[in-house]
């Protein structure tokens, strides 16, 4: 996929699976913009980077960055579940808060759940919080075809349930493609 330009709406974006060193404070700067998360959150997000750099792919982590002018405008992160046969997970997605809502994020997602079919995958796992504020992250899920799997309440902190998302890609027999 490296090399491909693709029209979002008004945005030519630049789309690239190769991890470089330079990702990892690029990312950091994307994920703080949001102000969707905490530091030790943050912190996360940069550390997967690092995990890709020094394992490659055995660190379970895949990555599709986007990127405008050379400048990283969102990106996605997802992985096979540790122990399943065909489960991923999709730990982070994130657009540059200029960008939302150009597509940007959907085409990301369509983008991971095409390489995980790829590879084998059936279901796509998503977990989220259930605070009001990430309500729009919700909606973006279940407009793209994802549906609430578990509500575990109280997970994050008092009053900040996970909300655990699910995609079938495919059943595992490969009987009809979703």
């Amino acid at each position: 996929m490296t090399g491909t330009t693709r029209s979002h709406d008004q945005v030519n974006v630049h789309f690239r699976t190769t991890v470089r060193p330079e990702d990892g404070p690029a990312v950091r700067r994307l994920v703080e913009s949001t102000g969707f998360f905490r530091p030790d959150e943050v912190a996360v997000a940069e550390e997967l980077i690092a995990e890709r750099l020094a394992k490659g792919a055995a660190s379970g982590y895949e990555f599709l960055f986007a990127e405008h002018d050379g400048q990283l405008q969102g990106y996605v992160c997802f992985g096979p579940i540790p122990c399943t046969l065909s489960s991923w997970d999709l730990y982070w997605i994130v657009v540059n808060p200029a960008y939302q809502r150009q597509g940007l994020g959907r085409r990301l997602l369509q983008e991971a759940e095409k390489a995980i079919r790829a590879a084998g995958g059936t279901r796509v796992y998503v977990d989220t919080s259930g605070r009001e504020q990430y309500r729009p992250t919700r909606l973006f899920y279940e407009k793209n075809g994802y549906q609430v799997a578990a509500v575990l309440e109280d997970f994050y902190a008092p009053a900040d349930p996970k909300v655990i998302y699910v995609k079938v890609l495919r059943e595992p027999d490969g009987r009809r493609d979703l």
